[in-house]
């Protein structure tokens, strides 16, 4: 990862810091000429639509690879796990005997858990950590339901299969599980996330700065192997519901439940959110986490109709634990994504499917002079007691898709979903090529 950018322009001047990391593959050397660097670094920065070359079955489904981009980072990009976590050094304060077995056996779980990662006084010594990292993340297939112009399945692109995808880089910093910032960039759009212990707020280049229904929780991203303090915390109150084997090894899975009351919290007039669960898989050999997955649904509130549904499923693999300050933390990691639409008739049914795959270059604990002051949300924050439009039943993407051609897939059947999102959405009598998010 680069973080600086050289002066092609003045030999003798001085180099840029970048704000995040630049991957290291879009300074390709060439031996004639540093122009030819510069030249591929602007490019991924700068995309232009209208003159890059694109996949056939890109076009097809997204309409481009900047609906695409933007659909990935909506959805990958910085999604929230279901709940708060408390800030809690002590772990399991309570007789794991007085609990029922599943919740007894959870909790043993999350004591091997923590033995494994490190062990509780050196969880305790951790008051802030930084990571920096590479993502490479792609919409690979798309499927829409029978009876559509669309109804068979379309292969985007398969990153395990030199399949290509968006290159980027991403800093992440962190003070106690409610104090986060994340600074992703992707193919030159920026998104920017965070919670200052009262109010967690997403930042694009496509959508004003708004702030998170319900209290403030946790990037999930931390969860992927880099915060062992907030996994285990977050496992604490769950319930062993068997075993599972992944990729040979043998694994205790752990279940949590979103409360009622998060879910109504997170839930407004015209989103309802039915539920949220995460699964943790504990190696038995290891005792770390090696998979993690959550699954949210939601419905958009619709006069005259039962809505249209949303379905969320995200399954990590975390790899490549390494010690760090005698902590275990896992430097690499596959993330899938299914995203399911239906209600209405079966021809408005769709499934889009996205990966990503990450790995961390840098990571460090006890940063000096990171203050509360570093994570203050953005001045234009939207507030959600502001106000916003009724939510439609054909949400759409937020950008412009044009339906000009009956191959491609009406924007309402890939919309990238966001809980926190969707009271922006306002209805509009424009057509296709004007709706906004």
């Amino acid at each position: 990862m680069r973080k600086l950018c050289p002066n092609y322009d003045l030999p003798d001047g001085l180099e840029t810091v970048l704000e995040v990391p630049i991957p290291e593959e879009m300074f390709v050397s060439n031996k004639t000429s540093n122009h030819r660097s510069w030249q591929n670094m602007k490019s991924w920065m700068t995309l232009k639509p209208n003159t890059e070359q694109q996949r056939p079955s890109m076009v097809t489904v997204f309409g481009g690879r900047n609906t695409e981009i933007q659909l990935l980072l909506g959805v990958i990009g910085a999604p929230l796990i279901p709940l708060p976590i408390n800030h809690n050094d002590h772990f399991i304060t309570k007789n794991i005997k007085d609990h029922p077995i599943e919740a007894s056996m959870a909790k043993y779980i999350v004591k091997q858990y923590i033995a494994a990662v490190g062990g509780e006084k050196a969880l305790g010594c951790i008051d802030s950590m930084y990571a920096m990292g590479k993502v490479k993340m792609a919409a690979s297939e798309f499927s829409a339901g029978e009876g559509s112009v669309n109804s068979k399945v379309v292969k985007v692109r398969n990153l395990r299969h030199g399949g290509g995808g968006e290159v980027g880089g991403f800093v992440l910093w962190q003070k106690r599980p409610e104090l986060w910032c994340l600074e992703l960039v992707v193919s030159g759009c920026k998104i920017s996330a965070g919670s200052d212990g009262k109010v967690a707020w997403r930042q694009t280049p496509w959508h004003h700065s708004h702030a998170s229904r319900g209290p403030p929780r946790p990037l999930r991203r931390f969860l992927q192997g880099l915060d062992p303090r907030s996994t285990a915390n977050l496992f604490t109150n769950s319930v062993c519901v068997g075993e599972k084997t992944i990729d040979d090894e043998d694994c205790f899975v752990l279940k949590l439940e979103a409360e009622p009351s998060a879910l109504r919290a997170r839930s407004s007039s015209n989103v309802e959110i039915i539920r949220h669960t995460v699964w943790g898989c504990f190696s038995q050999r290891t005792g770390l986490l090696i998979q993690l997955e959550d699954s949210h649904l939601l419905r958009i509130k619709s006069p005259g109709n039962d809505g249209v549904f949303w379905e969320t499923t995200m399954e990590s693999s975390i790899q490549d634990y390494r010690t760090v300050d005698a902590i275990n933390i896992a430097h690499a990691g596959h993330t899938r994504v299914s995203l399911f639409r239906f209600g209405e008739n079966s021809e408005s049914h769709s499934r889009t499917r996205m990966e990503e795959v990450w790995t961390i270059e840098e990571v460090d604990f006890n940063i000096k002079g990171l203050s509360t002051d570093c994570f203050l949300p953005p001045g234009d924050l939207k507030k959600e007691e502001e106000g916003f439009g009724i939510v439609p039943s054909d949400v759409r993407l937020p950008f412009k898709l044009r339906n000009d051609r009956s191959s491609r897939v009406h924007g309402s059947k890939i919309v990238a979903i966001d809980v926190d999102e969707c009271d922006d959405i306002s209805s509009s009598d424009d057509d296709d090529d004007d709706e906004l998010f």
